[in-house]
């Protein structure tokens, strides 16, 4: 399946943000290497010949590879935190938004399992100012986490000790679907959203 057509709920991952269609394509082609064989291991030709172009129309729409590898980067965690941010704010109370907060968080990771590998495991590929924007981005994710568990423990909904340890363990549950998540396997996306916002309420003790 490429990355144009991973889905979450039926819904096709467009890269609408991404213009013009030439442009979309190499950063489809993009996620599809980095993905398979790794960042470093990826060259600018063969991202151009996935997309069905020429490496000098390449340079055309991005200026280097860690210029593509941060677009993508900015555009994933944007919408993680979009994600995120949504469940958070919603009415209900703290067991319901954590529940959809999860839920929502790992259905992503695994329908937009190719993305998600790359936003979340070639960080260190970034160099310095791209790598600052984007683990900026990750501090307001685990934020957004971490207000929740923190309602939770002050309703007394939640018995959790350690709210920053117990944050990074929930993200860190989340984010390694991505990892191991195969169509081919027993569950949807659905089904380990579900799963695992129950398992996430179960580790931070719901009433």
């Amino acid at each position: 399946m490429s990355t144009a057509e991973e889905t979450t709920g039926g819904e096709v991952e467009p890269w609408e943000e991404v213009t013009p269609d030439a442009a979309r394509r190499l950063l489809v082609a993009a996620v599809e290497a980095f993905a398979e064989r790794g960042y470093h291991a990826t060259t600018t030709r063969d991202i151009a010949g996935r997309a069905g172009m020429s490496p000098a129309a390449l340079y055309i729409h991005y200026k280097t590879k860690e210029e593509l590898l941060h677009r993508i980067s900015r555009i994933g965690h944007d919408k993680a935190l979009d994600i995120l941010r949504t469940a958070a704010r919603r009415e209900g109370t703290a067991t319901e938004r954590l529940a959809d907060a999860v839920g929502s968080f790992v259905r992503w990771h695994a329908g937009r399992r190719t993305t998600a590998r790359v936003v979340q495991y070639e960080l260190d590929a970034l160099g310095p100012e791209a790598r600052a924007e984007i683990v900026a981005l990750r501090r307001q994710v685990d934020a957004e986490v971490r207000g929740i568990i923190e309602d939770g423990v002050a309703s007394g909904e939640f018995d959790v000790l350690d709210v920053k340890g117990t944050t990074l363990a929930v993200l860190s549950l989340c984010i390694d679907v991505a990892r191991w998540f195969t169509v081919d396997g027993p569950f949807t996306p659905e089904e380990v959203g579900a799963l695992y916002a129950d398992l996430v309420l179960r580790m931070v003790g719901a009433k």
